[in-house]
């Protein structure tokens, strides 16, 4: 068994037959047709006459429209899934592309009612507003109107709504397929991406240098194909916000985030200025641990040497996991047993799959469904517990009904990143061994720069090259430097690095899926920091309140999900108190040093 790496015969793949049974049934047929017939049917009876209609009236063509989107939302949420468990098989990404252009073909009729939702005067709408059965729909029609001002006319919005499975979409497309079909070539052995950059973190300096150079060699033959695609989908953007007249090309995400820009900037900022106090300090202590006089790139997430890195089977993940948050909460608990139970996880390794891990919530009339590769490693466990904490977040909220479930990504990070740290939190107290508490603590203080300062440093990569791409197309070699930028920033003197690490940005596919998300993971993080400070305290009926904020879904902001914990993210002390538990265990490794 390779070293650090969980027998493959017991790692669980999915089953999608909640969704579908198979990608050619009839029900799959038969939804499309219905839903084709419904929305035409929908469009004529409402089409024009939104604002005429009574709260009540109003309330019943809402909940038509949320029907009809989510029967949309459960084909594609299969046909995704299909894509994702393995995107180089021809025949899925054909009934992929087919599921998108039929649904985008669908749902073309239904673009009319958002918009014209939008146009109703505000009195007005607060008028209708004094029906009960429209009053549920508040929290939706408030989010919905945060777009209003960047709304075009109806013809222009349907006509970017057609153009999306040839625009973006396909360029995504395109990255995932070649990304899933690369094959790396490391001592001899072809891998997959996902297995490759497993070995980065080796205990073997050696395994991880030629894992690094690997990578960085495979992704630099393809790096005008990366940089194309970068490029392209930059401009998109560019082009999109410039009709929309949004202010920035990270505004969108933060409207969508229902989060205001100058939060955001008062968390990077923050984050920022504690580039020395977090990572600078911790990558100095451990050049120091290792023995180096300086880290290259590889080794980053090096395990300590006195980390046994003994390979953790499935069963040991899942238990470790499902104790951790039984202790908390017998709810979580309960619920995250059911991803095991009923084969809503796939962790199995196998060419084609997705690389990474995350969790689908698909529809509410269904359940979550989560991926993940799971190599065995202590880093796997805590990924197990940060997709069931997105997984038991979705189950909770699904109760909001499909259109008001969705949680801004913000706020959709608390749960898997406190999943994360209850996990963390009860390995860790029960620990005696003090060189193995280090070795614990230290792996936390990764996973957290990880979360916190290489997504900031992520998020700047991505200010820098879409503020430059306004000037005109970037060449690799530019889109290099800007990556290298940060990297230097953030990382600090510990590290040299390898000519090859100018390519690294070219793997990660938030840059191409969704542009300047990746700040939610440190939102996040910092969040729960805070947030756990509280639970430790002992505030009263935390565990309530806690499952309350799930169960809420879309429905409030962050400013009122908070508030029953006395936080408040828009203090800018609110990031510095986050920031500070990275410091603190950064101190407790100096003084074990």
């Amino acid at each position: 068994m390779p070293d650090g790496q969980a027998p493959a015969t017991d790692l669980p793949t999915w089953s999608l037959a909640d969704l579908y049974p198979s990608p050619d049934s009839p029900q799959i047929e038969a939804d499309l047709a219905r839903a084709a017939a419904d929305a035409k049917a929908f469009a004529a009876s409402h089409t024009g006459r939104l604002a005429g209609l009574s709260g009540d009236a109003l309330a019943e063509a809402i909940a038509g429209y949320e029907r009809l989107e989510e029967t949309l939302g459960r084909v594609m949420s299969y046909a995704q899934l299909l894509f994702a468990a393995d995107s180089t098989d021809p025949a899925i990404g054909r009934f992929m592309q087919s599921m998108q252009e039929r649904v985008t073909t669908i749902s073309s009729d239904l673009i009319f009612f958002t918009l014209e939702l939008n146009r109703i005067d505000d009195a007005a709408l607060e008028q209708k507003l004094a029906s009960s059965a429209l009053e549920a729909w508040r929290p939706w029609l408030r989010d919905l109107r945060v777009f209003r001002p960047h709304q075009l006319d109806d013809a222009l919005e349907k006509l970017l709504h057609e153009k999306e499975v040839t625009g973006a979409a396909a360029w995504s497309r395109l990255f995932d397929e070649t990304v899933a079909g690369m094959r790396v070539s490391v001592a001899g052995e072809e891998l997959t991406v996902s297995t490759t950059l497993n070995k980065l973190s080796d205990r073997d300096r050696a395994v991880r240098e030629a894992a690094g150079h690997a990578i960085g060699a495979a992704f630099g033959e393809r790096i005008k194909l990366f940089a194309l695609i970068t490029n392209t989908l930059a401009k998109d953007k560019e082009i999109i916000d410039t009709w929309r007249h949004y202010p920035r090309p990270e505004s969108y995400r933060n409207r969508a985030n229902m989060v205001e820009d100058e939060v955001v900037d008062a968390l990077v900022a923050a984050v920022v200025a504690d580039y020395p106090r977090l990572a600078h300090r911790y990558y100095l202590l451990k050049a120091k641990w290792l023995g180096l006089p300086k880290l290259q790139h590889w080794d980053r997430n090096a395990p300590l040497p006195q980390d046994d890195d003994r390979a953790i089977s499935w069963t040991e993940a899942k238990d470790r996991v499902l104790t951790s948050y039984g202790q908390f909460s017998r709810t979580l608990s309960e619920i995250a047993g059911r991803f095991f139970e009923r084969r809503w996880i796939d962790a199995a390794l196998r060419p084609g799959k997705a690389g990474g891990a995350f969790s689908h919530p698909t529809v509410p009339s269904a359940h979550p469904y989560v991926l993940m590769n799971y190599h065995g490693r202590a880093r796997d466990v805590m990924t197990l517990a940060h997709e069931l904490g997105h997984g038991v977040h979705q189950t909770l909220a699904a109760g909001q009904g499909y259109l008001r479930s969705g949680t801004p990504l913000t706020l959709a990070e608390t749960a898997s990143v406190f999943g994360e740290m209850l996990t963390f939190r009860a390995l860790l107290d029960a620990e005696r061994d003090p060189v193995r508490r280090r070795v614990m603590l230290a792996g936390k203080v990764e996973d957290m720069l990880n979360t916190v300062v290489r997504q900031v440093a992520f998020y700047r990569f991505e200010q820098k090259l879409h503020a430059e791409r306004r000037g005109g197309e970037l060449v690799p070699d530019r889109i290099g430097d800007l990556w290298m930028d940060v990297q230097t920033e953030s990382l600090g003197p510990a590290f040299e690095f390898a000519p090859e690490y100018r390519v690294f940005w070219s793997y990660i596919p938030h840059f191409i899926h969704s542009p300047f998300y990746v700040y939610a993971y440190a939102f996040g993080d910092c969040l729960v920091n805070a947030l756990y400070a509280v639970f430790q305290s002992g505030h009263a009926d935390f565990e309530a309140k806690y499952l309350d904020m799930l169960r809420a879904g879309g429905t409030k902001r962050h400013k009122e999900l908070l508030a029953p914990f006395g936080l408040d993210a828009s203090d800018p002390a609110f990031w510095t108190r986050g920031l500070d538990v990275i410091a603190g265990f950064i101190d407790e490794l100096e003084q074990t040093a």
